[in-house]
């Protein structure tokens, strides 16, 4: 537990990668090409469809799959004695989990998730890595630190903020090793769910306008999703004095909606169109679509400049960021591709 864990060298290292999306499949895969580990999921149906070879969000192909020879997957994190069995003798697991975006889900799982996960850590005396957003800060007006007090806003926001206070709670009882990588609004090839996503570059893609419910002249941080796992990969490795404290990924210089949507255009070829949905609208359609009634409580991601302050992880570790015109342009690229 006290010594450092050298992801390039350790012959004997076992992984366990909880959460089989965006972040977590790309990361279980490249470990798994070197060293025993063990992908989970909360949907049975992906655990069986990864487990046959195929990934239905088109993130890895047969091929890539096929070559993490040592990948494994398994079990319902939610089942206190699965995941107890499935971490056991693992070094180190990393925690990219995405529910399902629906308050009572958050509310009713959330708890119960972090609660197994620090549980099993410590039985088998493996460190945690929590991949996390940004939402437990809340509403703010300046860029965002680490050191930002815990928010009571909304219900998403304040769960994000109580499994915060578990593994904070449970790193400086000693029972186990645990370190936060917080991403803002991500983006990256074959990512649907996110503002640059389905609505956003894959629309575009599709000759369609890309849709907003802000602003799109106001300044937003974006992590690039390569980013992420690289960041991700850096806390795993890090010191022990680089724990139970959270670390900001480090994005491209701040831009706006506009600018960022323009280089896809450009690499698209075509002329930008963007509709935005005024907050009237959306109050309207969220009576009827779930997905806007969750994102009300949100909107104070939109409705101001959203910047984040990555300084510590940058003086830390590394600040090069992907460029947008090196991340979008692959990302658009990879929404043409789709048929």
């Amino acid at each position: 537990m006290n010594r450092r864990l050298d992801v390039l060298s350790l012959k004997n290292l076992k992984i366990g990668v909880v959460g089989l999306g965006y972040v977590g499949l790309p990361l279980a895969a490249e470990f798994g090409k070197k060293y025993k580990t063990t992908g989970f999921d909360l949907k049975a149906e992906r655990i069986s469809e990864l487990s046959k070879g195929k990934d239905s969000t088109l993130e890895m192909t047969r091929a890539e799959l096929k070559e993490a020879t040592l990948l494994g997957f398994t079990c319902d994190v939610k089942d206190l004695t699965a995941t107890k069995a499935a971490v056991a003798g693992a070094s180190a697991v990393i925690c990219a989990i995405g529910l399902t975006y629906d308050s009572a889900i958050w509310s009713r799982d959330w708890p119960v998730v972090m609660g197994n996960l620090l549980e099993a850590c410590a039985a088998a005396g493996a460190r945690l890595v929590f991949v996390d957003n940004l939402y437990m800060y809340g509403p703010q007006t300046q860029p965002l630190t680490e050191d930002m007090p815990l928010t009571n806003h909304g219900v998403k926001p304040r769960i994000r903020a109580e499994i915060t206070r578990m593994w904070q709670a449970a790193h400086a009882a000693g029972k186990v090793k645990v370190v936060a990588v917080r991403a803002s609004d991500f983006y990256g090839p074959g990512v649907t769910q996110s503002v640059l996503g389905e609505t956003g570059l894959a629309a575009m893609a599709k000759g369609k306008p890309a849709m907003l419910l802000g602003s799109a002249d106001l300044l937003h941080d974006l992590a690039y999703v390569p980013d992420v796992a690289r960041a991700t990969i850096t806390l795993l490795d890090a010191p022990m004095d680089a724990y139970g404290q959270a670390w900001h990924v480090p994005c491209a210089p701040t831009r706006t909606y506009r600018q960022v949507l323009q280089i896809g255009a450009d690499t698209l070829g075509q002329p930008l169109t963007i509709s935005v949905l005024p907050p009237i609208m959306m109050s309207i359609l969220a009576l009827f679509m779930p997905i806007l009634r969750e994102m009300k409580e949100m909107r104070f991601q939109s409705d101001r400049p959203y910047r984040v302050n990555a300084s510590r992880f940058a003086q830390r570790f590394w600040s090069d960021a992907t460029p947008f015109e090196v991340g979008v342009a692959k990302t658009a690229k990879g929404f043409a591709a789709v048929p």
